[in-house]
């Protein structure tokens, strides 16, 4: 339900809803707004501060100099009990902070001041099904719209001055697995999102709905076989098979439930006017059930936004048994060669490998390890194709005495991998990719499993264990043309959160012990550090409000890390969960 706050709060939403009717802030954010986003520094409107999605910032303002004089200006609780893990991107537009919680909440907050404007809560079933958290990642803004996804797989519109419900639109079935986690995108007036849900054998898509109305405009599946949609003129028309056939890299029908869940938002390049979605696992985990590549899971998709026809695919990891997701986000860039510009995307790999593509047409440029052990892989093809180690795939279940379980093996990276959901960062000064990573291992094995609606649909069990006594989180300054890395940051625990780079030379970043860090982009050295209270896993953003410029970030342990049990759990199981966002600023 929506709600105002009282008091104080409740003043000010009634000057921000009277400049709205008065004009001062009725432009709403434009299609322009989102595309222009990482240049105009006023606001933040895109998750990633742009469409491309670089998390780089051209304000100078705080900078290797002044960063150590930052000072915290508010912090608003989302309050409740509800404080599970909060990965939020922030949104800034007219003087308005729009944030999500968890459990599927939206909050409008006075950047000046801290105060609550208005909070939307979903009122969720009790059936829901999600995999890792009860997390969200943010909203989209368009018009006079805030926009996200709830646990229970709809997309709500909401009145960006009064938090109304505007219009709400299913998405799919929260009783079959399906859930949105993701923060939307808009694209030419479409708000596009993609589905949570990979382990319970759903079969993974990407949609596009009318930002302004909710009405759907397409549908494409993200497995092979299953048949896309567009709507013209109110009808619905088939829009080609997914892959062109049915089941070619996959046996039998295991493609009606293939998995290959799309989890994030995606990226877009309007240079190519291509969106950039990954997509996870396919289903189940157990891959001697499903011989094949099984396209399209773990992969990287380039999709027309006007019709959600599949342009091109890279598979990072085929026919994958280690559940390494591909669903990491496809960044955009370019760089010289030879005095050539070549129109370049990145992805750092649950698999452990990080990925230049071309992103005109997704040939494979050069790849290389990020991470500082893979065992699965000796290495990748001169197409980008890993060269497996076949000993160090899980085994198969009907090869033991019982047929219950598969031989086990020991995996680097662990499932949860090299890098997960959280966002790296590209900065335009130094041309490096600033990569929030993880070493760890895992003990995995393979078990028998059929598929039933709204089960777990894994068969294979695992437990995770660090590789290295004193870290297992590093942040990594890695160069896209060499492979090589630059400088090195190591965490104790794990790292789970989103990295912001600026002009200012800095690279921000917060982790599960709760600090906001600062680094010199360059060499690394921090300079800059402020405790929040709760673990930081979400995503800072920058801006610049009367001449001064503003950190802020969301703080509140939580996510997948401290779900699993094990050696890792022992690292994060004294770390208090929270929910709050944090405002910084330089003193006059």
């Amino acid at each position: 339900m929506s709600k105002f706050a009282t008091g104080k709060g409740f003043a000010v939403t009634a000057l921000v809803a009277a400049m709205s009717l008065s004009g001062m802030a009725n432009a709403g954010v434009t299609d322009k707004d989102i595309l222009n986003d990482q240049m105009t520094t006023g606001d933040v409107v895109s998750n990633g501060l742009g469409p491309r999605g670089q998390r780089y910032s051209p304000l100078t303002a705080v900078n290797t100099d002044t960063v150590q004089d930052l000072k915290a200006v508010w912090s608003f609780s989302f309050g409740g009990e509800k404080q599970r893990g909060q990965e939020s991107q922030p949104m800034v537009k007219d003087g308005v902070m729009y944030v999500t919680g968890s459990y599927s909440r939206v909050f409008a907050v006075d950047v000046k001041t801290g105060d609550e404007l208005w909070q939307y809560d979903a009122r969720l079933p009790d059936g829901i099904m999600p995999c890792c958290d009860v997390i969200n990642r943010g909203v989209a803004l368009y018009g006079d719209l805030v926009i996200f996804g709830t646990l229970d797989a709809k997309l709500v519109a909401l009145d960006k001055t009064t938090g109304k419900v505007k219009w709400k639109k299913k998405v799919g079935d929260y009783k079959a697995g399906y859930s949105l986690t993701a923060a939307p995108i808009v694209v030419k007036g479409k708000v596009i999102t993609g589905v949570s849900g990979g382990e319970f054998g759903i079969v993974g898509k990407v949609e596009a709905y009318d930002a302004k109305t909710g009405k759907i405009a397409w549908t494409r599946p993200t497995v092979e076989g299953h048949m896309g949609y567009i709507w013209k003129d109110g009808k619905k028309v088939e829009n080609g098979i997914s892959g062109g056939k049915a089941g070619q890299t996959w046996p039998g029908d295991l493609w009606k439930t293939g998995g290959a869940a799309t989890w994030l938002g995606g990226t877009y390049d309007p240079e190519v006017d291509l969106l950039f979605f990954g997509t996870g696992n396919p289903a189940p985990w157990n891959s001697h059930l499903r011989p094949g590549d099984n396209l399209f899971s773990s992969s990287r998709l380039a999709i027309d936004p006007d019709t959600g026809k599949i342009a091109w695919h890279f598979q990072t990891t085929p026919n994958d048994g280690w559940d390494f997701d591909g669903v990491n986000e496809l960044i955009s860039f370019d760089y010289k060669d030879g005095g050539k510009t070549v129109k370049a995307a990145a992805t750092a790999d649950r698999n452990g490998f990080m990925y230049v593509l071309n992103r005109e047409n997704g040939d494979f440029i050069r790849g290389f390890p990020f991470v500082d052990e893979i065992s699965w892989a000796k290495g990748l093809d001169k197409k980008g194709r890993p060269i497996y180690v076949d000993e160090n795939r899980p085994g198969n279940p009907a090869d033991s005495k019982d047929g219950k379980k598969g031989k086990a093996i020991r995996a680097v990276p662990s499932f949860l991998g090299g890098k997960n959901w959280m966002p790296m960062a590209f900065s335009q000064d130094t041309g490096l990719f600033y990569v929030p990573s993880n070493e760890w291992a895992m003990d995995i094995w393979n078990e028998p499993v059929s598929y039933k609606k709204g089960a777990a649909y894994l068969g294979a069990g695992f437990t995770i264990s660090s590789l290295n006594d004193d870290y297992i989180g590093v942040l990594r300054a890695m160069d896209p043309k060499t492979g090589k890395e630059v400088w090195r940051y190591k965490n104790y625990a794990p790292l789970w959160g989103g990295v912001l780079a600026t002009a200012g030379n800095l690279v921000f970043m917060g982790n599960p012990e709760g600090y906001l860090m600062a680094f010199d982009a360059k060499n690394g050295e921090m300079k800059y550090k402020f405790n929040t209270g709760s673990g930081i896993v979400g995503s800072p953003i920058t801006w610049e409000m009367d001449g001064e410029q503003y950190v802020s970030v969301v703080s509140g342990w939580g996510g997948a890390v401290p779900l699993w049990g094990g050696e890792v759990a022992k690292r994060v199981k004294h770390l208090n969960q929270g929910g709050s966002v944090w405002t910084f600023k330089l003193p006059k």
